[in-house]
């Protein structure tokens, strides 16, 4: 089975608040709430992975040095194995904005088992909640 590597961020807002991003009808797991984030290209490390996908996906700017590493899922789908790391990030330069079509929503920690999510994330959403 293949194994993907993947980079997620929590990004966390003043009010404590974390930014989820709703998968465009167009892509697998359409509809489901995710962190933002996505594939790291060979020779990538997970920290610039999520430095250029938040510029693609979300028009923002972080560093290595605000991604603090929380936790991560490992989880089999039907035909890959999933590796995540999940960053925390406090701070960014600009205002995240839906740039491929998705939905995004800041959503209160103890509310993030309120959005359909896929399976490799809901292992996360504990951790993130008990370390907010």
């Amino acid at each position: 089975m293949k194994s993907v590597l993947v980079s997620a961020v929590a990004l966390v807002d003043p009010d404590g608040r974390v930014l989820l991003a709703q998968r465009p009808p167009d892509k697998s797991m359409a509809g489901l709430w995710e962190f933002p984030g996505g594939k790291v290209e060979p020779g990538e490390t997970p920290e610039a992975a999520l430095i250029r996908e938040l510029q693609e996906e979300l028009g923002i700017d972080t560093w290595a040095s605000c991604l603090a590493p929380l936790t991560f899922a490992s989880h089999s789908y039907d035909t890959f194995h999933l590796l995540m790391p999940l960053f925390v990030c406090r701070k960014w330069k600009g205002q995240p904005a839906a740039r491929e079509g998705q939905v995004l929503k800041w959503v209160r920690p103890n509310a993030l088992r309120d959005y359909p999510m896929p399976a490799a994330d809901i292992p996360l959403i504990p951790i993130l909640r008990d370390w907010l």
